[in-house]
């Protein structure tokens, strides 16, 4: 019987609909707990997988060392990002990269807005002020009639703009893919960074976007804007990120993903008080959990029963080369 491993320590659970899915087309489940296992050692890594032909996968690195020492065919990404693959090498190896798009818009969305309200409200300084007996009163500015700038419309950005549009908000966005949206302009970069008086990331981490938030980058954009990032932590140089907030640069942020991950307790950026901050958990509500976990484990059976599910697959140069 083909084993698959599910490494998203959220998905452990038998009771869960998607381990039907798998057992019922014929796999059995086998959880890794990376509580007790580093997974980002690649030797670990390679270790826990053993015979595994498919994971059902966190954003573990997945190096070509890690894929030339296991047995996979399949590695289903739950989520969207897929920057923790060696693409060319899984290519190379024949490995098919799924992900399951569409599922978490919502959920990101949310998560965004959470990150504006907090800091457009001070909610977390208030919050600490009253329950120490500071009874400190501020007016601070209105949301509605700022300009949210958007770098990414794809699916989480266009769900995004929407909901800002609904607050009132101006939306500008810089994306060369996207396509033309209601209420919402495209600009180019230099543009959005001039103007926006928040900026939001919705791109994947790739060559091209890494560090794309950089000092250079942070110098163009207005002087007391904000930055939220619920993408990938690589798309942000940290150390100049913490330059422009001691400096006033910018005013705040709100980061649900870093560098490195989990981020080190002696990351400057936890010790700032204009940051708000989350452990990568913007994807996560119990619909998109669901559902994401459902779509992997459907990507892994189309895959067995000798289907291909085109719109979730990463890398589909890998098909006159795959056989499970």
């Amino acid at each position: 019987m083909p084993t698959v491993c599910v490494t998203p320590a959220h998905f452990h659970s038998t009771e869960l609909e998607y381990v039907q899915i798998l057992q019922k087309a014929g796999f059995e489940v086998r959880f890794i707990d990376s509580s007790k296992h580093n997974l980002q050692d690649p030797a670990t890594l390679i270790a826990q997988l053993g015979d595994c032909v498919a994971v059902l996968a966190n954003p573990e690195p997945y190096t070509a060392e890690v894929l030339a020492k296991c047995k996979l065919r399949v590695i289903s990404r739950a989520g969207v990002g897929f920057d923790s693959v060696d693409l060319e090498a899984a290519t190379d190896r024949g490995i098919v990269v799924t992900r399951t798009p569409g599922v978490l818009h919502e959920a990101v969305a949310e998560q965004t807005l959470a990150f504006l309200f907090a800091i457009s409200r001070s909610i977390i300084p208030r919050d600490r002020d009253t329950r120490m007996g500071r009874w400190q009163r501020a007016a601070f500015p209105r949301l509605k009639g700022q300009t949210l700038g958007l770098l990414g419309l794809g699916p989480i950005g266009r769900c995004v703009a929407e909901k800002a549009l609904a607050l009132g908000l101006k939306v500008i966005a810089s994306d060369p893919y996207a396509a033309l949206h209601d209420g919402v302009e495209l600009v180019t970069l230099d543009h959005l960074w001039g103007e926006a008086d928040i900026i939001s990331l919705h791109v994947p981490c790739t060559p091209e976007t890494a560090h794309i938030i950089n000092r250079a980058t942070l110098g163009r954009m207005k002087q007391g804007a904000v930055l939220i990032n619920t993408s990938r932590g690589g798309l942000v140089d940290e150390a100049a990120l913490v330059e422009a907030l001691t400096s006033g640069q910018l005013a705040a942020a709100g980061l649900d993903v870093f560098e490195e991950e989990p981020t080190s307790p002696d990351n400057p950026l936890l010790k700032l008080d204009n940051v708000v901050l989350a452990p990568h958990v913007a994807g996560l509500d119990n619909e998109s959990l669901r559902d994401m976990a459902n779509m992997a484990a459907e990507n892994i059976v189309a895959l067995y029963r000798g289907e291909w599910p085109t719109p979730n697959v990463v890398n589909p140069e890998v098909r006159p080369l795959w056989k499970w």
